[in-house]
């Protein structure tokens, strides 16, 4: 049911896009002033959740580890799994971000008869969130070329090896494919197993239906579908100069993938996607593993007044003394 939900949720968003553009005559709603808007709660919601993560105080070191810590010279430590320092910590942080490694290292459970828990490999899920993440970014830095007049040389490099293997025309970009693919392969792996399907939320689902919404009218419209493309670069630009136009003549298609693109970014803030801007906040994988080097102290504690033994012995001399107890002085 939250698939079947989250589904017909983006299939709403689509129609609602269609009929308001081409039914209602709402082109400059939907091509300018529903962008600006998702464009300004993206910027706002992204750094005020940023600032609350940033202000939450970390009195500890609590890094995820699953190697040795340094301590004794003699004993070799593990550098990006136990980081010491830093430099560790900032090595671990870029295999995560840019090769997700916690992801590689991912096992699975399974039981079998017996009953007996087994583990195994589970590089499936790596390989798809790494191809659907890059694929990601490499659709969204070549789509730069319509908000820039003259178009950057290192895009035009990007598209180049993007299309590098070219099968006919219009040419076939390799991340539109590798795009589709992966987030094919995430939702159907949702679909498919009982397990995960049973604690998948609305918040799981409805993202990945967008964005295959958001990629499957963008390849609509590239390899089938007759758009513009002066139009919307003209568009664009306009966008992103703040001096908005609305051409005529644009697809209907433009329309629904602005809209999804937009909902998108003003969603962005509020769901789990934001575990882009988290992950470098996370005190699970941004410090170093110092505890045995340095000593860090609470500083939510409140001040405790000591009771020293001399203390202690002074107050309770004549008891401990009748008691028979020892006393280090007399």
């Amino acid at each position: 049911m939250n698939a079947l939900f989250s589904l017909v949720a983006v299939v709403v968003l689509m129609l609602l896009a269609l009929f308001g553009t081409y039914g209602a005559g709402l082109q400059y709603l939907f091509g300018v002033i529903i962008p600006y808007i998702a464009i300004v709660t993206f910027l706002v919601g992204f750094v005020l959740r940023v600032v609350r993560w940033a202000r939450s105080p970390v009195p500890f070191r609590i890094p995820t580890t699953c190697g040795q810590q340094k301590s004794l010279p003699w004993i070799k430590h593990h550098e990006l799994e136990n980081p010491s320092n830093g430099f560790s910590a900032f090595l671990r942080m870029a295999l995560e971000i840019l090769f997700f490694r916690s992801l590689f290292r991912n096992t699975k459970a399974d039981l079998k008869s017996g009953p007996k828990l087994v583990y195994g490999s589970n590089k499936w899920l790596w390989l798809g969130g790494l191809v659907f993440h890059w694929s990601l970014l490499v659709v969204f830095i070549r789509h730069f070329r319509f908000f820039t007049e003259p178009v950057p040389f290192g895009i035009n490099l990007l598209e180049e090896l993007d299309s590098f293997f070219q099968v006919g025309l219009p040419i076939i970009y390799i991340t539109d494919i590798l795009l589709l693919g992966a987030l094919t392969y995430l939702v159907g792996r949702r679909l498919l197993d009982a397990r995960l399907r049973y604690i998948s939320l609305n918040a799981d689902y409805f993202p990945l239906f967008l964005i295959l919404g958001i990629g499957c009218t963008g390849a609509w419209m590239r390899y089938f579908a007759k758009v513009d493309i002066v139009g919307v670069k003209q568009l664009s630009l306009g966008l992103f100069n703040l001096h908005p136009v609305v051409p005529e003549g644009i697809g209907a298609f433009f329309y629904i993938h602005l809209f999804l693109v937009s909902v998108l970014i003003a969603y962005f803030p509020f769901s789990k996607l934001m575990h882009m801007g988290g992950i470098f906040l996370s005190p699970t994988r941004n410090l170093a593993n110092n505890n045995r080097v340095k000593r860090h102290v609470n500083p939510w504690n409140p001040v405790v007044k000591i009771h020293t033994y001399e203390e202690y012995e002074d107050e309770f001399r004549e008891v401990m003394k009748e008691a028979g107890m020892p006393l280090e002085k007399e």
